[in-house]
């Protein structure tokens, strides 16, 4: 019980940015909606004068998302500022289409217009103008395919976001960072010894995580765009579990400076640890409330582990969930209405989705040893590592279980996914 709070406690030493070229994590949609909705994405007139294709990753993040189904049009090229033939689309079988054109802007950028359309109901839903260089058209596609998602789900999208995790293979680690579905990923750390527990800042711009290579569990924050990093957490005994509070300015950590794992809060800013929970139990793995009131965590108090509440300053701890001997590794929805946590059903682990706002709970999947679930940043999926033939491989569920998506690669043992926030 204990050793599976605190699996991969170990860390990797290295430092700046290394691009991967091999191992990329891979998408398959392994189970998606009924309700998959028909969109047509046509190239953009004046695309190929783009250095890379951006069509082409507008259809992939919305494929891959599972809840579109992409509608064939050929060579289709569609201007923003012309009335689509509806009839047509319609004859294909579109519900809506992403019309949109490239052009040359001052200074040696691009410039892409994008509209949608409402094929059914023959509606313009409105559009949007990008301004990107060269160098960021693939982020450029991700913010349109963002566009897309909102315009005809309701819900920001998340294709704008990143993925953290962390690849073994034989005695090399790597910690990596990559676009949501494990794309254009790059080694922040790389080194002979593991690392656990990357946690997002809020901004997106740096990453907290646990190293071993001081020879016991140290917590780092690592500065992304430099390769800069700085010890947090080196107390006497474990320094584990980092979270982020909402405004950047404080971690929770997990220390046993006084002989058992407790809960503290460090004021990043006066470099100091303040203990929140006092109990004679194993208290572990804190995650902060998106309105930073409230630290959500693991503890064995009531004999099995639980997730419970308390106050971010401490206090009285209250229990969250009840049913099931084991429940564990919380994660908090950005909107504060959702827990994704690990449950234990016949010696299996599993992803669950517990509604905070109803109290009534789904298990989402139907797998052995499930690890580190955490919430994509608009709270509609959940990212986690699970382990297939052996290995550890990442998977995505919707939070209503109707969308399975699977991040593998051609080699490695992939672990401890953290799911980051939209850039700022």
């Amino acid at each position: 019980m204990r050793q599976r709070w605190f699996q991969w406690l170990v860390a990797l030493v290295g430092l700046g940015w290394t691009a991967v070229a091999a191992a990329q994590l891979v998408v398959e949609v392994t189970g998606a909606t009924s309700r998959a909705l028909p969109v047509a994405v046509p190239l953009l007139v004046g695309e190929e004068q783009l250095p890379q294709p951006l069509t082409e990753v507008v259809r992939q993040d919305l494929e891959k998302s599972g809840l579109f189904r992409l509608v064939e049009v050929g060579g289709m090229r569609l201007p923003e500022d012309l009335v689509p033939d509806y009839g047509a689309l319609a004859g294909r079988g579109a519900d809506a289409v992403v019309a949109g054109s490239v052009q040359g802007a001052p200074g040696g950028e691009w410039e892409v217009r994008v509209r949608l359309f409402d094929v059914v109901r023959r509606l313009d839903l409105g559009g949007k103008v990008f301004r990107f260089s060269g160098g960021q058209t693939r982020a450029t596609a991700h913010r349109i395919a963002d566009l897309v998602y909102e315009t005809l789900t309701g819900m920001p999208g998340f294709f704008t976001s990143r993925l953290a995790y962390v690849v073994k293979n034989g005695n090399r680690y790597e910690l990596r960072v990559s676009d949501w579905d494990g794309s254009a990923a790059q080694s922040a750390l790389i080194s002979s010894e593991p690392i656990i527990s990357p946690a997002w800042s809020p901004d997106g711009r740096r990453l907290a995580y646990v190293s071993f290579e001081k020879k016991k569990p140290v917590v780092y924050v690592h500065e992304l765009a430099t390769g800069t990093r700085r010890v947090v957490a080196d107390f006497r005994g474990s320094n584990s579990a980092p979270a982020w509070s909402p405004d950047g300015g404080r971690l929770a950590v997990t220390l046993t400076q006084d002989g058992i794992s407790q809960i503290y809060v460090i004021e990043l800013g006066l470099n100091r640890a303040f203990r929140v929970s006092r109990s004679g139990s194993i208290d572990t793995e804190p995650v902060f409330s998106p309105d930073g009131n409230w630290l959500y965590f693991t503890s064995d108090r009531g004999g099995s582990p639980q997730i419970y509440r308390m106050a971010a300053t401490g206090g009285e701890a209250q229990r969250v969930t009840f049913e099931g001997g084991y429940n564990a590794s919380a994660d908090v929805a950005r909107d504060g209405r959702g827990l994704t946590y690990l449950t234990r059903v016949d010696g299996r682990f599993r992803v669950v989705y517990h509604d905070l706002t109803t109290g009534a709970r789904q298990i989402l999947t139907d797998s052995e040893r499930d690890e580190s679930p955490s919430f994509a940043p608009n709270g509609r999926m959940i990212v986690y590592a699970t382990e297939i033939g052996g290995r550890g491989v990442l998977a995505a569920v919707s939070v209503d279980g109707r969308v399975r998506l699977r991040l593998s690669t051609t080699g490695g043992d992939v672990r401890e996914p953290a799911w980051g926030p939209i850039p700022q």
